[in-house]
């Protein structure tokens, strides 16, 4: 397998860039599946099937988001793995994986399948968009195992240092997706079905494009088919290092559906406004994104060795380069958010309105994630993931949820204001990493893994 990068030696800053590069491609791709899903029903469907999507996508990204944090235990793992030139361990830990993360997707399916429209009524859909909504996550919930399977496999890649290969997967299933979209929007009377069909069957290309890879190139350690099998305690490291990052973004999408559900009681142009603004928010955010998981990688790496030195070089480069970079971003969302909205598909004026006074709020938010996704990809990396679950809970459930509630009280509500919870939680959460980063490292805490392997 080609594009392993060992970064416990030589140069920092350009391996680093270099591997994230890939890897923030295949995350932007990877995001396109919901925005192209929002553009095309735009262009086909009617308000309720938009803010149907916006809602089902969101959902899903959750789900999504739940498997992709608790592989980064996977990720973390393999990492600490060749940090301390044990490659002869890996192939138990991707055995271990595959079959814990078989077990997850099967659960997924089935608690998905069964309580989708529980959970459409407890975000307070729009009762004209509640069949679509249900729709869309059911179709979406039946393909899951790809979902797992893509994310299961791109950490493995992440910890050898393999940025290329899940790119190579997300290119393809992102031209599938919208090929498959515009055909099927065009042949079948129901937009969101037709949508969330589209995606299932794109995730399902990306996985057959990383098997295919890895047949052709082989594996850079050692691995039999008897590994793939339980193995207690492969999955209890991954779940004591991956569980916390897990629930925390969890937590934090759960406590986003909440906001989106005190939203859709304003209305359905309020739904789509903000779901939206958060997709603009979304690709606003991919860089650091894309860094804070390629920091995990190098942090995990260097942890393994020993060599904290260069880990904290590594996320003081990230924050140097994202704060000035979202600096721009956050200017331009901040003068242009309704047109960027309006990219997204739609070109209702009252939803593009209120979408551009929400991103307004945001603009400030991306300033403070920027430094704030450094710290977090520092922490994943050294397995202090207990305390990223707290911060990430406590802005979220003290800060941006009570903030959104007494925003939907006002009467009109304020889009803006209603933005504003965002970046309230994000200052409190990089309240809580410097504090806690000044206090490992300024009182004498050494720098050890949380969790040793």
């Amino acid at each position: 397998m080609h594009g392993e990068h060992r970064f416990t030696e030589g140069p920092i800053a350009l391996p680093l860039v270099k591997f994230t590069l890939p890897l923030l491609l295949a995350v932007f791709l990877q995001a396109m599946y919901g925005a192209v899903d929002l553009a095309v029903v735009g262009r086909f469907g009617t308000e309720q099937d938009l803010a149907a999507v916006a809602t089902g996508s969101q959902i899903m990204e959750t789900i999504a988001f739940f498997v992709m944090s608790l592989s980064m235990g996977t990720t973390v793992l393999i990492g600490r793995k060749l940090g301390q030139k044990r490659e002869e361990e890996i192939g138990d830990v991707v055995g271990g994986s595959i079959c814990l993360f078989a077990a997850a997707a099967a659960v997924i399916t089935a608690v998905m399948l069964a309580a989708a429209e529980p959970i459409v009524t407890l975000m307070r859909v729009p009762p004209e968009a509640v069949e679509q909504t249900v729709s869309y996550v059911r179709i979406c919930s039946a393909g899951s195992v790809c979902v797992v399977a893509y994310h299961v496999l791109g950490s493995v890649f992440r910890g050898l240092g393999d940025s290329r290969t899940p790119l190579a997967a997300a290119a393809v299933a992102c031209v599938c997706n919208i090929g498959i979209d515009l055909l099927l929007e065009m042949l079948w009377e129901k937009p969101v079905a037709a949508a969330a069909t589209a995606t299932v069957l794109s995730q399902a290309v990306s996985v057959a494009v990383c098997v295919l890879l890895i047949r052709r190139r082989g594996a850079p350690f050692p691995f039999r088919r008897r590994q793939v099998r339980f193995q207690a305690q492969v999955t209890r490291k991954v779940l004591a290092l991956g569980a916390p990052i897990a629930l925390q973004d969890v937590l934090t999408d759960l406590a986003f559906l909440m906001v989106l559900a005190i939203v859709n009681g304003i209305g359905v142009t309020a739904v789509a406004a903000v779901g939206l603004a958060q997709k603009v928010c979304v690709f606003m955010m991919l860089v650091p994104s894309a860094y804070m998981e390629s920091l995990s990688a190098f942090v995990a790496q260097n942890a393994g060795a020993g060599r904290d030195d260069r880990a904290r070089r590594a996320m003081r480069y990230g924050m140097l380069m994202f704060l000035c970079l979202e600096a721009v971003l956050a200017a331009w969302m901040a003068g242009w958010g309704d047109w960027m909205a309006g990219l997204f598909g739609t070109q209702s004026a009252p939803v593009l309105l209120a979408a551009g006074r929400y991103l307004e709020a945001c603009a400030v938010d991306m300033l403070l994630l920027s430094v704030l996704y450094c710290f977090i990809g520092y922490f994943d990396g050294w397995g202090r993931t207990r305390f990223v679950l707290l911060e990430g809970v406590a802005g979220a459930f003290l800060i941006r949820v009570p903030a959104a509630f007494l925003v939907s009280r006002l009467a009109p509500a304020s889009y803006f204001l209603l933005g504003m919870g965002a970046p309230l939680a994000s200052a409190v959460r990089l309240t809580l990493c410097v504090v806690y980063f000044w206090w490992l490292h300024r009182r004498g805490r050494s720098m050890t893994p949380e969790r040793e392997p």
